[in-house]
């Protein structure tokens, strides 16, 4: 019976000491476990998901139409009628007005050592043009070939008369001297050299004459732009043409930074009356042809149908080509007879004499 005693106190001390060991772990382990709010160790942050790569951009859509005297491209449709002016190149008469916005100008004798201009206006259109001067029979056939409307302020009465029975459609600011509608006179200069075209309303007055003011026109040719990058020839940053010394000389320099020509007339800068812009310039396009004086006045027949000689300046580049007037235009061909093309821009056709010709009074540089 004692021996039962002591076991049973020997069991009760067993389940003592087993039930301490116990809870001391438990509180050992509780030690170890890390408490809820506790700091979590630093770790690299997760990369942030690579972007996606943004779309390619479209090309531009190229635009539809091309100005057929410019070779310049437009979203705009064209149609509108070409217009061609008469303009005073006297001393007098500098700077003019208009000029820059002309597609193409022609630049001839008209009496004397005098050069005048026949400017051709298409896909631009100025407020204001002039002065305007009388006309001559080679601009007016010119004004013809072009299918323009011709515009000039007077002219001899047999000169007048046979243009119109050209059929030529045409406007002299005879009729509207000083109207204040078509044509105006400036008082800051003085007849002849004072009548200005409101070419705004040239088409009102050409609609009043029946004339068409719509026209679709057969491009000129004209290079690519990688084209025009690829000219090859002879140096041409200077052009001199004298048409008189020391009374009629034209210069054209070469603007490397606009790879356009600027003009200079007797060494004066041609630019804008009102603004003093320069009138930069994409192509010189230089031809002899015969002239002959033909009256008292001093007045020239001068032969644009025969074709000759001639210099295609673009983009600092001489080319010798020849011309030919096809269906009343002045073109440039190779000497093997392939087409020569302009480069997209401006155009000024200068015309001299065969006599001094190209050699002697032309100078490239």
């Amino acid at each position: 019976m004692k021996q039962k005693a002591w076991l049973m106190v020997y069991f009760i001390v067993f389940l003592f000491v087993l039930m301490t060991a116990c809870s001391s772990e438990k509180s050992s382990t509780d030690e170890d476990t890390e408490p809820v709010n506790a700091p979590v160790e630093n770790r690299d942050p997760e990369p942030d998901p690579e972007p996606d790569p943004e779309p390619e951009a479209e090309p531009e859509p190229e635009p539809e139409y091309t100005y057929p005297f410019t070779g310049i491209k437009t979203d705009e449709p064209i149609d509108n009628r070409l217009v061609s002016v008469m303009i005073n190149n006297h001393t007098k008469a500098r700077p003019q007005t208009g000029l820059s916005k002309a597609d193409i100008v022609y630049e001839i004798l008209a009496e004397g050592p005098i050069t005048r201009f026949l400017a051709f206006f298409h896909s631009d259109q100025p407020e204001l043009v002039g002065p305007v001067r009388s006309a001559r029979e080679y601009y007016a056939d010119l004004a013809l070939g072009m299918d323009s409307i011709y515009i000039y302020h007077g002219a001899a009465t047999h000169v007048e008369q046979n243009i119109i029975n050209t059929g030529l459609n045409l406007i002299s600011g005879a009729i509207y001297d000083n109207d204040q509608f078509l044509f105006k006179r400036e008082d800051f200069r003085n007849a002849p050299h004072d009548s200005y075209l409101i070419f705004p309303n040239v088409y009102t007055v050409a609609e009043q004459k029946n004339y068409d003011v719509k026209k679709n026109y057969e491009p000129y040719p004209f290079l690519t732009k990688d084209g025009a990058n690829e000219i090859s020839g002879e140096s041409a940053n200077e052009i001199h043409i004298t048409y008189r010394e020391g009374l009629e000389e034209v210069s054209y320099e070469f603007d490397s930074t606009e790879k356009k020509y600027i003009r200079f007339n007797d060494g004066e800068k041609t630019v804008e009356l009102e603004n003093e812009e320069p009138v930069y310039i994409d192509n010189i396009f230089i031809v002899e042809t015969p002239h002959r004086v033909i009256d008292s006045a001093n007045r020239r027949s001068i032969d644009l149908n025969s074709g000759g000689n001639g210099y295609l300046i673009r983009n600092g580049i001489v080319e010798e080509v020849e011309w030919k007037n096809v269906n009343g235009r002045i073109l440039p061909f190779y000497k093997d007879g392939t087409e020569a093309k302009f480069s997209p821009g401006k155009t000024w056709i200068n015309v001299i004499p065969t006599s001094p010709g190209l050699q002697h009074a032309v100078q490239i540089k």
